[in-house]
């Protein structure tokens, strides 16, 4: 089977104009003066247009465009379509890059959720590395659609039936979607008025996906009126909605939590009772989130059952829930990471920053040093407090709160404690100093959603 598809037989479309392009990139803006945009491209239709449109867009600006291509060796003939999207570019003028994913031998969860988090993974890594703030998607119109029905069908609440944003923000980089208001068949017309190839993945008619039997679902939808155009148009307005939602609870949060580099938060319980539910449900579930480095917030049974103790005074003893603890502390609630929930354990090497517990970037510096055992970054623990506050009692009176003192994160070599960067302290060589950064993967106030 010819894994290149021509563009012979489209449908009548007509292709997407600089005139209609530009106001698309202007709604996803504001870009500097010389935008630097990088373009992931699969090679399909979509993002093969999507990069035609945008290296023309750039000379009428003056910015410079990098295409992005992830192979995810899924499939042989993968790193081959790679290399023939490179041609294809090189010839038009335009940067390429190929960046490579070695699957696992053994996947945790569906292989198209991990591809999909390791090409995010591989693309935003990319641009914060060369400092391209913007990442162009192809997310087109039936994209759109299509990602209202799956939603739809798990069951999802505003958000979720909001879709795609035309704006995101993820590790540090934009994303942005021009591209959302187009059909898909204008795009496939850009590339027949330009003469240019595409890549047709085969698994984009496999229905053991779920996204593909929403596609296949919807020509039998528009013979009743629920096309692809006014699915999108329902997500624009449930966006809308949101957006609001959003900018309220974002206002709720800075009036009410106090977030502390320790990876802790206090939280006002008397704004939390007087906000309505859904934004205070939405305000306390950021909280939790935050603190304990997860990538969805709880159920929301769980959740409203947490917000009416709260409300009602009722933390008593205090509670727990998505990897945190809920303590009442001086007319404040205390949010703090779970002890046994922070078990992570990671190597460490000076000059080498990594994640930890989803919460903590920790580096370590050293000119030189004596330790003869690997460093292990992993959490300090009781013990481990217990130890330094008997070396040192003056530690007793340390700002942070106990609660929040065993999930700190801690260096070690063996059984020996070698650095805790939140108490200044370095036990390991005098020429060694560790950081650590609270960088949580979901911000306490997420990038506002974004409707062009």
């Amino acid at each position: 089977m010819d894994a290149y598809a021509s563009s012979a037989t489209q449908q009548k479309a007509e292709p997407l104009t600089a005139a209609e392009f530009d106001p698309l990139m202007e709604a996803v803006g504001p870009f500097e003066s010389r935008p630097r945009v990088a373009i992931a491209v699969s090679g399909g239709g979509d993002s093969m247009a999507l990069t035609l449109l945008a290296r023309d867009w750039r000379r009428r600006c003056g910015g410079e465009i990098v295409a992005l291509t992830v192979d995810h060796g899924l499939r042989s003939e993968s790193a081959a379509e790679a290399r023939q999207v490179g041609r294809w570019l090189k010839g038009l003028g335009i940067v390429h890059r190929i960046l490579r994913w070695d699957p696992p031998a053994e996947l945790v969860g569906g292989v198209q959720a991990a591809a999909r988090d390791a090409r995010y993974r591989l693309l935003t890594g990319w641009c914060r590395r060369h400092r391209v703030l913007h990442l162009a998607l192809a997310h087109q119109q039936e994209d759109q659609a299509e990602t209202f029905l799956l939603r739809l069908s798990r069951g999802s609440g505003l958000d979720g039936l909001a879709a795609m944003a035309a704006v995101a923000e993820r590790d540090g980089v934009r994303l942005i979607r021009p591209l959302l208001p187009v059909a898909r068949a204008r795009l496939r017309a850009t590339l027949a008025a330009a003469r240019q190839r595409w890549i047709e993945d085969p698994s984009n008619a496999n229905p053991a996906h779920a996204r593909i039997r929403m596609r296949q679902l919807l020509p039998a939808l528009a013979g009743d009126g629920l096309d692809a155009p006014r699915l999108a148009a329902t997500a624009i307005h449930l966006g809308r909605a949101r957006a609001v939602i959003d900018d309220r609870v974002a206002a709720l949060l800075a009036a009410a939590a106090a977030v502390f580099p320790a990876g802790y938060i206090r939280l006002d319980p008397q704004l939390l009772r007087s906000a309505p539910a859904e934004i205070a449900l939405r305000a306390l579930a950021r909280c939790l989130v935050t603190v304990g480095g997860a990538d969805y917030v709880p159920r929301l049974e769980r959740l409203e059952r947490l917000h009416r103790a709260i409300r009602d005074g009722a933390l008593g003893g205090g509670a727990t829930l998505a990897g945190c603890r809920l303590l009442p502390r001086r007319g404040t609630v205390l949010i703090c990471r779970e002890p046994a929930m922070a078990t992570e354990e990671v190597a460490i090497e000076p000059g080498a920053p990594v994640l930890w517990d989803g919460r903590f970037e920790v580096g370590m510096s050293a000119a030189k040093t004596s330790l003869a055992a690997p460093l292990v970054l992993r959490r300090l623990g009781a013990d481990g407090w217990a130890g330094l506050a008997a070396r040192n009692p003056a530690l007793r009176r340390h700002p942070i709160p106990p609660p929040a003192r065993p999930t700190l994160p801690a260096v070690w070599a063996g059984s020996d404690l070698v650095a805790v960067p939140h108490l200044d302290i370095c036990l390991g060589d005098r020429h060694m100093h560790a950081t650590a950064l609270f960088l949580p993967r979901a911000p306490l106030a997420r990038t506002r959603f974004t409707v062009a």
